[in-house]
């Protein structure tokens, strides 16, 4: 009786283990229009939306360089600067010229109400205390310039030159990338492919470094212009904030391409539908934001060789799953083949 006990005991006390969460690997099938159009793979680069050139507004030699490549700044944070000395020599002798020529400004006014002198010097010496002036707030301007800070908050993405170094005006110094501006694909797109595209549309994007599975993104600009060298034209994806995500990263992106008619029919391949009747059916429809699938009713048209037609319930870009559909259920975790 003191075994059962025990071991009545023993058994109440034995925590459950936890149930084991079944992840089902599935392959995608973009949604896309009906007729008139197909899919476009595509592959790009990552970038910060704005990338910003620093560099200094006059040449001298470079006292320090503060931050290194990849480090986070802040707004206003000092970044770099120029060897002040030649900079404070031009704005100290620029302010006695100024004063210099404001003092013989004065003397030819008092000199004219005595008549000793003409109104022209008159003139003359005004002008060349205006340029004294102007040249006095030129050197402070540069002299300010002699200092780089941040423009916003944002991440060093590159570090051109070191300390001790003698710089150009203008040349770059540092680039920052604006962490605010957000992350963009930028992808080469030729002239025949670019019609198909535009703005707004959704596309599926894999960054191969992050994760297999793929990720929502919309086109945000369109190159107005080709490339003279490819003959290209610049398209730009807008990026979801994606933990790890990097300028520089490698994406390939799928786009539908060609004339979508708003809320017209869609097509999807014929394995990604199950329990059809009459002219209605289901797919599981991929949601990257969670890594889950949903179950969703849709109206069925034709089948034939390219697939099936979906009449509503779907829209062109959304992804669902086209294998591994007897093992899925409503809102299972799913990993995506690659």
């Amino acid at each position: 009786m003191g075994a059962v006990v025990a071991l009545a005991a023993c058994s109440k006390s034995a925590p459950t283990p936890p149930a084991r969460v079944e992840v089902v690997t599935i392959a995608l099938a973009t949604v896309v229009p009906a007729s008139g159009s197909g899919t476009l793979g595509i592959t790009g680069t990552v970038r910060l939306k704005r990338e910003t050139q620093l560099g200094f507004s006059t040449a001298g030699r470079v006292a320090a360089i503060n931050v290194l490549e990849g480090d986070r700044v802040g707004a206003g944070r000092l970044l770099a600067r120029l060897d002040p000395t030649g900079l404070d020599a031009a704005n100290q002798s620029a302010r006695a010229d100024a004063v210099r020529a404001d003092a013989d400004y004065q003397r030819m006014r008092a000199l004219l109400g005595k008549g000793w002198v003409t109104r022209t010097r008159l003139e003359s010496a005004e002008a060349v205390a205006a340029a004294a002036r102007a040249k006095l707030v030129q050197t402070g301007f540069d002299e300010r310039l002699g200092r780089i800070v941040a423009p916003a908050a944002g991440v060093v993405l590159r570090r051109a030159v070191e300390p001790g170094q003698i710089v150009a005006a203008g040349a770059p110094v540092l680039t920052v990338g604006e962490i605010g501006s957000g992350y963009v694909l930028r992808l080469p797109v030729s002239d025949s492919d670019l019609v198909g595209i535009r703005t707004g549309q959704r596309a599926a994007v894999i960054l191969p470094a992050l994760s297999p599975n793929p990720i929502t993104a919309t086109v945000g600009e369109i190159g107005a212009r080709g490339d003279d060298r490819t003959g290209t034209f610049q398209v730009e994806l807008r990026l979801p904030a994606v933990p790890g995500m990097r300028s520089g990263l490698i994406g390939s992106a799928r786009l539908v391409t060609g004339a979508a008619t708003p809320g017209g029919p869609v097509a999807v391949p014929a394995s990604a539908v199950f329990a059809a009747r009459a002219d209605e059916g289901f797919v599981y429809v991929y949601r990257p934001a969670t890594g889950t699938v949903a179950a969703r009713l849709v109206k069925l048209g034709s089948l034939d060789d390219a697939g099936v037609t979906v009449t509503s319930g779907l829209q062109p870009g959304e992804q669902v799953a086209r294998s591994g559909i007897d093992r899925l259920r409503d809102g299972i975790k799913v990993a995506v083949a690659r």
